[in-house]
């Protein structure tokens, strides 16, 4: 019989002793994050919930005995995005300890490998911060994707795919995120309500703007009520549902691949240089690593 764990790719599901199946069978874990912010008048609070939660589970799908998909962690940094009504925010400092405590419990557990699948653009250097402390802080490697960069990897899907005007077309509730979920959701889109928005930062400077897609040389992050009075920062009017099928395909068929290179990907080998043993550990550390003491 084959087991659970080699067919239920939610965590949740499993019992005890399939999770020690599990780490057996070297599952990398992957940890959807996202946020309950506002999406302008025509898409739900949920989008970076459901977005990168479908990618997720469609790899999960595909590949059930390699991957362990976990509950999304729902509510993310959004300070920012306070100006628009329903929006949840949590402090950065309790949302970088609520990820890293994940995978520490993860890497405790014996999961060696975990990928950090983001939906919130602004929980990006948050996110980046658990990544660098689970690689520096724990036996186990973390990487960190987010969901629509998927979309670039394959340097021909985009300029095939794209109809909006960039940069600035796909910002915020835009034809991406607002295409994805037509195909993943859309019984809850209003599509009455669809409108473009441009946001005043993509004004054809050279330095700043607002993009998913391909980010502006020098960031300016401030109260999105600054850049847009409806809270659509793109051209959502070119959405489709086709559109988002597209894109939903190409992620997953990227995350997967992405999940067989890291997954095979021998770990990387720390080689201190100092000539003379350490007198200390490491400050930041709970444990010290220094010598190399770490599990393989």
């Amino acid at each position: 019989m084959t087991s659970r764990a080699a067919t239920e790719y939610r965590y949740e599901k499993l019992t005890w002793p399939e999770i020690n199946e599990a780490v057996e069978m070297e599952q990398v874990c992957i940890v959807p994050c996202g946020a309950v912010e506002q999406h302008g008048h025509h898409l739900p609070l949920d989008v970076d919930l459901v977005c990168p939660t479908g990618i997720a589970r469609g790899v999960g799908q595909q590949i059930p005995e390699k991957v362990l998909v976990l509950p999304i962690v729902a509510y993310g940094y959004t300070g920012h995005v306070m100006d628009f009504p329903g929006t949840v925010n949590t402090h950065y400092e309790t949302f970088i300890q609520q990820v890293l405590d994940i995978t520490r419990s993860l890497t405790f557990h014996g999961f060696k490998k975990i990928i950090l699948l983001n939906g919130h653009g602004s929980n990006m250097p948050n996110l980046d911060l658990v990544s660098r402390r689970t690689n520096l802080e724990t036996d186990g490697e973390s990487l960190l994707i987010a969901w629509w960069n998927l979309l670039r990897i394959d340097k021909d899907f985009l300029p095939q795919w794209r109809e909006s005007d960039f940069p600035g077309g796909c910002g915020h509730a835009c034809e991406l995120e607002t295409s994805l979920y037509l195909y993943l959701d859309e019984d809850n889109v209003r599509k009455d309500k669809i409108q473009n928005h441009v946001s005043t930062l993509n004004d054809g400077n050279p330095y700043i703007w607002v993009e998913l897609l391909g980010g502006s040389p020098a960031e300016l992050t401030s109260w999105t009520s600054t850049y847009t009075p409806t809270g659509v920062i793109g051209q959502p009017e070119y959405a489709t549902k086709e559109k988002g099928e597209r894109a939903y395909l190409e992620a997953v068929k990227q995350l997967c691949n992405l999940v067989e290179f890291f997954r095979n990907r021998p770990k990387d080998q720390r080689q201190r240089h100092q000539t003379k043993p350490t007198s200390m550990p490491i400050p930041w550390q709970q444990r010290d690593l220094s010598e190399g003491n770490q599990n393989s």
